[in-house]
Parts: C-alpha cells; structure tokens; sequence
C-alpha cells in the first residue's frame, strides 16, 4: 500500500511510519514540524528514519528507506501544497495524526487549535474527497469523554460536554468524518488514543516530564494531589492497532470509532512510584490543585476494538517504563539537547 502519515515528526507518528516501512509498505510522511515543543526531537526522530534534510513543500526522499519513504514539510491547512501532494502520489489509505496537541495550551492560545485540527481536517478530507482516496484512519482522544462518571468509556457513550478546545476539535474531527463518509463514501475510521507513552515521547507528557524532572533532582508538580487515573497506554500496543485498521481490507464498515487505550488505568502517583523504581532516585513532589481542561480519570472499553481487528494491548506499566527509561538516558547523553 501506499500510505500518506500526517504528523510523521511527532510521536505516535515517526513509531507508525518505521512499522509501515518494516512490513514493507511505501510511506510519504507530512509534518509540519512547529515549535510547540522541541525540534530537535522531532529531527531527530526524522533522522532515525532516514531523513537528514527537510524542505518546506518539497520532498525529501530517505536515506535509510529509499523510494520506499519520502517526507514533505506542509502545514495541514496549506490549501495549496497539500491539493498538489495528492496530485503527485497516489494514496491507497490516509493516516492522519497531524495535530495541535496538548489539553492545557488549548487555553492559552485557542486559534492554532482552529486552525490546525479543523480547517487542516476539512482540507485534508477535501484532498481526498477529489483525488478518489476512500480511507482515513484519523486520531481522535479520550479527551471527547470530558468528566464522565461512567468507566470504562465506552464509544456508545454520549460525548457532548467536552471541558477543553482540545476535546472540542476532536470531537468536532469526528463528525466531519462522518459526514463525509455519508457523503462521499469515504471510509473513516477515529481512534480515540489514551495516554500514549513510550520511546521517543513528547516532552510535554507525564512519561518525559517525570523522569527529566526526577533524574536531574528538579521538583515535579503532582496535579489533583496525585488523585489522577490514567489508562497509560504503551506506543508498541497503540501502533499495532493503527496499522490493523489502516491495513485491513476485508473491513466494510464505512464509519467506525474505537477506543485504543490499556484498559487498566493506573493511579498517577504508582506510575510516579515505577519511574522512581526505574531511576533509582525519589520524586521531590508539589503536590497541586486540578488544573483547567484535565480529567479525574480515563478508562478504556477496547471490546469492540478487540472484535473488529484484534486489538490486544500486551505491554505492563512497569515494562513500558522501564523502555522509556532506558531511551531517555540513552537519547540525553546521545544528544545532549535537553
């Protein structure tokens, strides 16, 4: 298959593509690359995928990889670039993890979120709208379940209250998903990714916050009082059921959504507790009330998804962390960029 990987720079991006290219797929990967956290991550990450130059809507083609990877850098709203990429190749399936990602900076600056997870979304769908390209697997989030009381979420449960812009444009990407997928017979498939973390994670998430702030003796800040439950979910897992959906071709359904979560949420002050076990060195901890936009608890019913194509997530927190652990040193002292 030929594969188009929006966000192929960012996390769950760059693991996605290096699976595709393994099992021998021809990927082109699509990145915006902003500074909402650090670059150097993310070109390092490129780098691991063969890509030592990136040129701005123009294709880079890997070094690693040959023809079998080529990479662009396009904003996902670019009504121009992006229309002429679908002229150039052509798309058996699209994967779109492109996004302004984060819960909190939704609230400091609400109009990248606009811009880039809606009018990118709808340019993206229209691309394929007129280039005759009838599947998208797209990232939706657990953040659309806002406050619920009800656990595990469920994919049939009402999602109308979300408690940030962040959940709000998710939610928002899926019903354009839907219309067209009514309309123009697209296949659509959302996932609604729980708490990923892994090997070459984002900076701004739990997993990497903790362990530099633990290994370099600087305090960490312990929202809700640590009364926090996450279903942290491990990057290998989440990269398996992504590559389920954006392969199967025996699967008709039009529209569909999943949860792709651990189903076992962990207490945010035990995952505290196992990196502190993984570095051998204790937490300075500040403790600190619920910040704007969080949810108490996330909690994954992953049945249909177990049904549909498979889905078994495997990893242990404690050998999740461990990894992560492992790359982070590595990485740091490889780089010396953090």
């Amino acid at each position: 298959m030929q594969i188009l990987v929006t966000g192929a720079a960012g996390f769950i991006g760059f693991h996605l593509c290096e699976r595709l290219l393994s099992m021998g797929h021809t990927v082109v990967g699509l990145d915006n690359i902003n500074g909402y956290y650090d670059i150097n991550l993310k070109m390092s990450r490129l780098s691991h995928l063969g890509i030592t130059e990136v040129f701005e809507h123009k294709v880079a083609v890997s070094k690693k990889y040959g023809d079998k990877f080529h990479f662009t850098k396009i904003n996902l709203e670019d009504k121009i670039h992006l229309p002429l990429l679908f002229k150039t190749y052509k798309f058996d399936a699209v994967c779109n993890l492109a996004a302004q990602a984060g819960v909190r900076y939704s609230l400091e600056d609400p109009m990248v979120y606009i811009e880039s997870n809606i009018v990118g979304f709808v340019n993206l769908l229209e691309c394929m709208r007129h280039n005759d390209v009838k599947k998208i697997v797209y990232a939706s989030s657990s953040s659309v379940y806002g406050n619920s009381k009800t656990v595990p979420f469920s994919v049939d449960d009402k999602v109308d209250e979300p408690i940030s812009l962040y959940a709000a444009s998710k939610k928002a990407n899926e019903l354009m998903a839907y219309t067209y997928s009514h309309l123009f017979g697209i296949q659509s498939i959302g996932l609604r990714f729980f708490t990923v973390y892994g090997p070459w994670g984002r900076p701004d998430m739990a997993m990497f916050l903790f362990t530099d702030a633990i290994l370099n003796n600087k305090p960490i800040k312990v929202f809700n009082n640590g009364e926090l439950y996450r279903d942290f979910t491990y990057i290998d897992d989440v990269v398996q059921g992504v590559v389920a959906t954006l392969t199967n071709t025996e699967f008709t359904k039009k529209y569909a959504l999943y949860n792709i979560g651990n189903s076992k949420p962990v207490k945010l002050l035990d995952f505290i507790e196992e990196i502190e076990k993984c570095t051998g060195k204790k937490a300075d901890k500040v403790m600190a009330p619920m910040q704007p936009g969080d949810v108490e608890r996330t909690f994954a019913d992953v049945s249909d998804f177990q049904k549909d194509f498979g889905y078994s997530p495997n990893t242990p927190i404690k050998t999740g962390i461990h990894k992560f652990v492992e790359w982070y040193k590595k990485y740091t002292t490889q780089y010396k960029l953090l």
